[in-house]
C-alpha cells in the first residue's frame, strides 16, 4: 500500500519538474512474474524506472540502503522498506545464494523482479559486464526477462550529488522481453549463465546507446577510486613540498638580512666616544 502512496506522491512531483518520457511500455507483461533488467546510472534509477508502468517493481536493493544511522538513515530504510525493496548482501558466496533465493520467491508470487546485472552503478555512465546471477534466476523461475534502459538519469543524479538537477528529461526504454527457455535445465552450466546474461547486456546496449565494456564495474570503479586516492596523496605531497620550499626561502631570506646587516655594521664601526 505505502509503495502506491508514494508513487502517487511522487509521480506527479516528478511529471511536472522533469517531464520524463517511456517507451515500449506494452512489453512488459501485465500480469505474471517477470524479471526488469536494467542499467544502473544513478540512485534515481529507482524512481523513474517504475514510474510509468502500472505494476509494481520489488527491487533487490543493496544492504547498505537499510543500515545507515542517523536521521539520513532511518529515512532512506524506512522509504525503502516502504516501497517493498528487498535488501540483500553483495559479498558474495553464500549471501549471492541467499539472494538469488530471494528473487524466486518473489517471481514464484508472480511479481516483477527488478535487479540491476552491472552490480553497481556505473562510474562514468558506460555499460559493464553484467553478473550472471540474472540468468541463474531467469532458467529457474522461467521467467521472462524485461530490458530496461535509463537514459539521461545519470546527468539528473550522478553519484555524490545529493541535490538533483532540474531542466533535464529522463527517459525509460522498455525491450521486447527475451525468452531463454531453450536453455532449460541448464542454468548450473557456467557458459550458458554467461551466455544468456551477454546476451541481455547487449539489449540493454542496444536500448540505452551505451558504450559497452567488457569488464565488470566494481572493478573499475575500485581502480578510479585508487587512482583518486594516489592522486589526492600526491596532492597534498606537493603542498608538503611547497610548503617547505616555502619555510627554506623564508629562513634563507632571514639568513641573508642578517648577514648584510653584519656586513653593514662591519663596514661602519660606530665612532669613539671623547
Amino acid at each position: 500500500m505505502f509503495y502506491w502512496v508514494v508513487k502517487a506522491i511522487l509521480g506527479p512531483v516528478l511529471a511536472v519538474l522533469w517531464q520524463p518520457r517511456a517507451e515500449g511500455v506494452e512489453n512488459v507483461p501485465r500480469q505474471g512474474p517477470a524479471i526488469m533488467v536494467s542499467n544502473h546510472l544513478s540512485f534515481s534509477d529507482h524512481f523513474f524506472g517504475p514510474l510509468p508502468l502500472p505494476r509494481k517493481i520489488t527491487f533487490l536493493a543493496k544492504a547498505e540502503y537499510f543500515t545507515g544511522k542517523g536521521v539520513k538513515g532511518l529515512a532512506s530504510r524506512l522509504f525503502f522498506t516502504g516501497v517493498g525493496q528487498i535488501p540483500i548482501d553483495r559479498s558474495g558466496g553464500k549471501a549471492s545464494e541467499a539472494a538469488l533465493r530471494t528473487g524466486l520467491k518473489v517471481l514464484k508470487q508472480g511479481k516483477l523482479l527488478g535487479i540491476y546485472p552491472e552490480g553497481t552503478r556505473s562510474p562514468d555512465g558506460k555499460l559493464y559486464r553484467g553478473r550472471t546471477g540474472v540468468a541463474r534466476l531467469a532458467l529457474e523461475a522461467e521467467a521472462p526477462v524485461v530490458p530496461m534502459a535509463m537514459i539521461n538519469v545519470d546527468k539528473i543524479m550522478p553519484p555524490g550529488r545529493t541535490v538533483p538537477k532540474l531542466g533535464i528529461r529522463p527517459k525509460v526504454k522498455f525491450g521486447r522481453p527475451l525468452d531463454f527457455s531453450r536453455y532449460q535445465g541448464m542454468e548450473k552450466d557456467p557458459r550458458v549463465l554467461r551466455a544468456i546474461t551477454d546476451e541481455i547486456m547487449y539489449a540493454l546496449m542496444e536500448l540505452s546507446g551505451q558504450e559497452y565494456v567488457d569488464r565488470y564495474a566494481q572493478s573499475v570503479k575500485a581502480e578510479l577510486e585508487a587512482a583518486a586516492k594516489e592522486e589526492r596523496k600526491e596532492q597534498h605531497a606537493d603542498r608538503k613540498d611547497q610548503r617547505r620550499a616555502g619555510r627554506e626561502a623564508k629562513k634563507a631570506e632571514r639568513a641573508k638580512r642578517k648577514a648584510e646587516k653584519k656586513a653593514l655594521k662591519a663596514g661602519n664601526p660606530e665612532p669613539d666616544e671623547g
